[in-house]
């Protein structure tokens, strides 16, 4: 059976504060609330299973080598590969029912870490459940483009994106106010909220009409896992290599930052709480500042000014000192947040509806080799140097990137059928 291509006009599109769209961002929320945890809480697992002395190494400092450290989240990112054939289920199976299995199933393994009896067992458990988050936000994003017009497309990306910093955010005002209470197995087992949740959530998020249209269509074929048609290969490719140098400069900037503050420069909690607080509300206002300068100006240039500008930022946070980790951290939040409404509008628009979900899958894949070869070159220089080194020596080469965006058509103001007439 085959039915007739829908005009958005004859859609049921969502405004971007809508219930249903605010019940996908609240999906990404738990995401990120479950997937920052190791990252937050990443100082106190190294001196829990490592030993702190009063030498000048990463190791004496940490508790454990930056090598160990590097070589245990690269592989806790790596895991997130697995988020590839878990997004583009979606293409299969619904967004809807992908997208609040893999919450659940994650979050689960989430509280399950609290239990890890060693460094080892942290990494084994955060690295099972570290796809299904990974494939809960890329399919939340998926979906609230789908179900908005180009007017509000961005806003819902913004939205989303928002939803899922609020959530790594809210991991580590925890761990920085309350670790002496909590603990990193506290924090941890705090994703059993989220979990609790997610059946109300459930009854807010509706499949996208985009998807099921093309599941009908005779342009629609059931994709195998991951599987992108030839005549998008090239345009795939392209975007990958964005998301890996993007994720090299994240990866370590943000991964490393914690145990950077609390165990090498001894920063106070109350002042990390602090300046995640800071970098919080201008990443809400770099959403902001995003969605119209990617609605305005254009996706790719503000996305290439972004990626200049995130490398910039987290050299000078890992350049020495309290101030500079402050500034260089909370800059690089508002550079990070101005990037992801335009790429994540961009993303959904380049792409059909029939493997838009297995695209979003391989931009996970692509990241996380990004941010996997980040975290173990940052990690080995910092060893042999120092954190300034390792930061310049990771994250300036990627600046190189933004020439892709050369490749990449400009997608402002059109709709998905617009692009797509015979395959949305």
């Amino acid at each position: 059976m085959t039915s007739p291509e829908r005009r958005p006009t004859e859609l049921h599109l969502y405004h971007w504060t809508d219930l249903t769209i605010i019940g996908v961002a609240i999906a990404a929320l738990a995401s990120g609330f479950g997937q920052f945890g190791a990252t937050a809480a990443l100082g106190d697992v190294a001196k829990a299973f490592g030993h702190v002395t009063g030498g000048a190494s990463v190791r004496d400092e940490a508790g454990l080598s930056g090598t160990v450290l590097g070589v245990g989240l690269a592989v806790i990112r790596l895991a997130s590969l697995g988020g590839l054939a878990l997004a583009g289920l979606a293409d299969r199976w619904g967004r809807r029912k992908t997208l609040l299995t893999t919450a659940a199933v994650g979050l689960a393994v989430t509280v399950a870490a609290a239990g890890s009896p060693g460094y080892w067992w942290f990494v084994a458990l955060f690295a099972l459940g570290r796809p299904f988050l990974s494939a809960t936000n890329a399919v939340a994003q998926v979906t609230g483009a789908e179900q908005t017009s180009s007017a509000d497309r961005a806003k819902a990306v913004a939205l989303i994106a928002a939803a899922y910093a609020v959530g790594g955010g809210l991991t580590a005002e925890l761990h920085s106010l309350a670790r002496g209470v909590l603990g990193f197995r506290g924090v941890f087992a705090l994703a059993i909220v989220p979990l609790a949740l997610l059946p109300l959530v459930a009854r807010w998020i509706k499949e996208p009409d985009r998807f099921a249209v093309a599941a009908s269509s005779r342009h629609h074929s059931m994709p195998v896992l991951g599987a992108v048609a030839p005549q998008f290969r090239a345009r795939l490719a392209t975007l990958s290599l964005l998301a890996f140098a993007v994720s090299v400069i994240t990866g370590p900037a943000n991964t490393f930052v914690f145990i950077y503050a609390q165990n090498v420069l001894k920063m106070a909690g109350w002042l990390t709480g602090l300046m995640v607080a800071i970098a919080g509300v201008l990443g809400l206002a770099g959403l902001l500042v995003g969605r119209w300068l990617a609605d305005n100006i254009g996706r790719r240039p503000t996305c290439a000014l972004a990626i200049v500008a995130m490398a910039g930022t987290a050299c000078f946070a890992y350049s020495g000192g309290q101030t500079a980790l402050l500034v260089g951290y909370v800059l690089g939040v508002l550079a990070g947040a101005i990037f992801a409404p335009g790429y994540g509008a961009m993303l959904n628009e380049v792409f059909p509806t029939g493997v838009r979900a297995s695209a979003a899958g391989w931009q996970i894949a692509a990241g996380v080799l990004g941010a996997a070869a980040g975290l173990v070159v940052f990690g080995a220089v910092a060893d042999a140097g120092a954190w300034g080194t390792a930061a310049i020596a990771t994250f300036t080469p990627m600046i190189a990137s933004v020439a892709l965006f050369l490749l990449i058509p400009e997608t402002k103001g059109r709709e998905l059928e617009e692009l797509w007439p015979e395959t949305t």
